[in-house]
């Protein structure tokens, strides 16, 4: 099974890349796939995608920007289709929780006719320290829409470990895998234990919606990403994730990682240090 080789649509994101180093370490064969790779995949240029895929036999599968997106479900039907056409076998799709659109493409992955997984994830606890939240606590506060509810925020350390067992292990196939962690949080407690564990003062504000989107595109914002936060404060923050799963410690044997354990590893990387 090791020379088999799994391509990792995403190479680069915040699982792609983690998915990828763990696969090389156990000594699997693998192809990152993105648009710098040696093998080019774009989301956006479809014609990339045949030469991609070809001669793959699973694919752990992360759409840019969001499965959320109005244009994903149009995508991933058009890859499940050429992904079936290539021979490939197992797709593990990595989607969003609670969100509709990812919901659709789901269900387009999981009628495929191929093996099949659902890595549906709660929000990142890395977008702290690898995304769009990290420059404002840099600087000392951290402005967002104003949240409807909480979150129980899962490490992405945590979603790599349960990819990696969803491509490797065969036990594991056709199955819906919702990861959450072990504890609901605001993003207010957040950034104290961010505070506190850097040793910094942050704040958290937050801001009307149409205030905050306004004058993030006018600092440059992409419009889609513009579209997807409003539709995550907007529609997904609003309760209905409020629960967690044991998903982690069913597959993996061991608890998902708590938020201070994540802050305890980031802190001595200088991440969350005063930016310059």
């Amino acid at each position: 099974m090791k020379n088999e080789t799994i391509a990792i649509v995403g190479s680069t994101g915040k699982t792609g890349v983690r998915v990828l180093t763990q696969l090389q370490e156990r000594g699997y064969a693998t192809r990152g796939l993105s648009r710098n790779s040696e093998h080019p995949f774009d989301w956006g240029d479809r014609t990339t995608w045949k030469s991609a895929l070809r001669g793959v036999h699973s694919a752990y599968v992360t759409y840019y920007p969001d499965l959320a997106v109005p244009q994903a479900e149009n995508d991933m039907r058009a890859f499940v289709e050429l992904a079936k056409s290539v021979g490939l076998q197992h797709i593990v799709l990595l989607s969003g929780r609670g969100e509709e659109g990812a919901q659709r493409a789901e269900e387009l992955v999981k009628n495929s006719g191929l093996e099949w997984n659902i890595v549906r994830a709660s929000w990142f606890m890395q977008n702290f320290s690898e995304s769009f939240m990290l420059e404002g606590i840099q600087a000392g506060e951290l402005i967002l829409p104003e949240p409807k509810a909480n979150e129980p925020f899962i490490d992405v350390d945590d979603i790599a470990d349960v990819t990696v067992a969803a491509l490797t292990r065969t036990d594991l196939r056709n199955q819906l895998l919702e990861l959450t962690g072990p504890e609901i949080l605001s993003f207010d407690n957040c950034i104290q234990l961010i505070a506190e564990g850097s040793k910094r003062s942050i704040t958290f504000t937050t801001a009307p919606i149409a205030a905050y989107i306004s004058a993030a595109k006018a600092e440059g914002l992409p419009e889609d990403i513009a579209w997807l936060i409003n539709e995550l404060f907007v529609n997904v923050l609003d309760g209905r994730n409020e629960s967690t799963t044991d998903t982690v410690e069913r597959v993996l044997g061991r608890p998902a990682r708590r938020f201070l354990d994540y802050v305890k590893t980031t802190v001595p990387t200088g991440v969350w240090s005063t930016a310059n």
